[in-house]
């Protein structure tokens, strides 16, 4: 090999690339590192405490509703034996305390792996901003749930069309004051704003009145009959292709709209996969105070079913704080933690006081040069 290629190898005159830059290493005094534990333990378990306390303070009130696990007896109100059952029941909660707003509702599932591989990439981005015609890799994408037949599914994957369907509804029948469970908010507002949007042709109106509400002009309207929204407003509504595909409302009509479509909340926090198999999404929330010993009666309307998946859910009311919602693992840590360490600072302490050993003593090397 000639010089020159020797020479082009050769790296450049700076104080990283020929290592000389300036280092401090600095030496573990053992006293350094005793304060070092010491402290760490004086200010861990003062915040374990703390972190224990505001714990404490919050309500979470959870019911097991359906499961796997669950005897014949606790299933026999909720429990479903296949999909879509429509099964109708009663959850009852009581406020141990008064419950400061806000009140949020969760949903928990278990055994539910939607960080499995083959899930969290059964899905087309594309599609669920509004995209009809989508390219061959999009379909692949979509496997096993792109189509039913000869009927396109919109939005396509395993994600989407495995939606949680269950119903929560508060009842307020039995109760001096009205509680409104708000389903609005839920969701990032990001992946509201720039993930999803119906479909490229959707359009919708809501009519003056319902009786002169109709969808008989085919060409124009899509709908067989208007939607009737909670306050009481008709609306027509049109889908492209609506004979050929499957669009959301028509797969979950229990859950989703055909106003809202792929906008629907619940169905964007469902799309944004959990990370372990026990995990809860949020449902909706309460913005009114709730007195000691108010029961909250929810009827639900039983459609998902856990049984094929040998999992379980649960309804959950529960209160927030600073630090967010219940949680004794996270205390508990810090005044493990904090404990370990200090106990050894004090034994590292106690030895260093009563066997002292000098710092660099070559008396405690195994090899001496001779």
């Amino acid at each position: 090999m000639s010089n020159e290629g020797d020479l082009s190898r050769k790296p450049l005159d700076t104080a990283i690339r020929q290592q000389r830059m300036k280092a401090w290493k600095p030496i573990l005094d053992p006293w350094y590192v005793i304060g070092a534990f010491i402290l760490i333990g004086f200010i861990f378990i003062p915040t374990g405490i703390v972190l224990k306390v505001k714990s404490d303070d919050l309500v979470e009130l959870k019911e097991t509703y359906d499961g796997y696990d669950l005897s014949d007896t606790d299933r026999v109100n909720c429990g479903i034996a296949g999909p879509n059952e429509n099964k109708e029941c009663e959850i009852k909660f009581t406020a141990p305390k008064d419950l400061e707003p806000p009140i949020f509702i969760h949903y928990e599932l278990t055994n539910f792996y939607q960080n499995h591989r083959v899930y969290v990439s059964s899905r087309c981005p594309s599609q669920l901003l509004g995209k009809l015609d989508l390219t061959a890799k999009e379909k692949q994408d979509c496997e096993p749930l792109a189509k039913l037949g000869d009927i396109t599914i919109n939005p396509c994957g395993l994600i989407a069309n495995t939606l949680f369907n269950d119903v929560f509804t508060l009842n307020n029948n039995n109760s001096n004051a009205e509680f409104k469970v708000n389903e609005q908010g839920i969701a990032w507002k990001s992946d509201i704003e720039y993930k999803y949007a119906q479909p490229d042709g959707f359009k919708s109106e809501q009519c003056s009145s319902c009786d002169a509400c109709s969808c008989d002009d085919s060409n124009q309207w899509s709908c067989k009959e208007p939607y009737l929204d909670e306050d009481g407003n008709c609306h027509r509504y049109y889908y492209p292709d609506d004979d050929t595909t499957q669009y959301l409302y028509e797969t979950y009509p229990m859950v989703v709209s055909p106003i809202e479509g792929v906008l629907n909340e619940h169905f964007i926090v469902w799309m944004r996969v959990a990370a372990l198999p026990t995990f809860r999404k949020l449902y909706g929330w309460i913005d009114t105070k709730i007195p000691k010993d108010t029961e909250l009666i929810f009827n639900v309307n039983a459609n998902y079913d856990v049984m094929s998946f040998k999992g379980s859910k649960s309804l959950i009311v529960s209160t927030t704080g600073s630090f967010g919602g219940k949680n004794d693992f996270l205390p508990m840590a810090y005044i493990l933690v904090g404990t370990i360490t200090l106990i050894l600072g004090i034994l590292f302490g106690l030895k260093q006081w009563f066997y002292p050993r000098k710092l660099a003593d070559r008396s405690y090397l195994k090899f001496k040069l001779e």
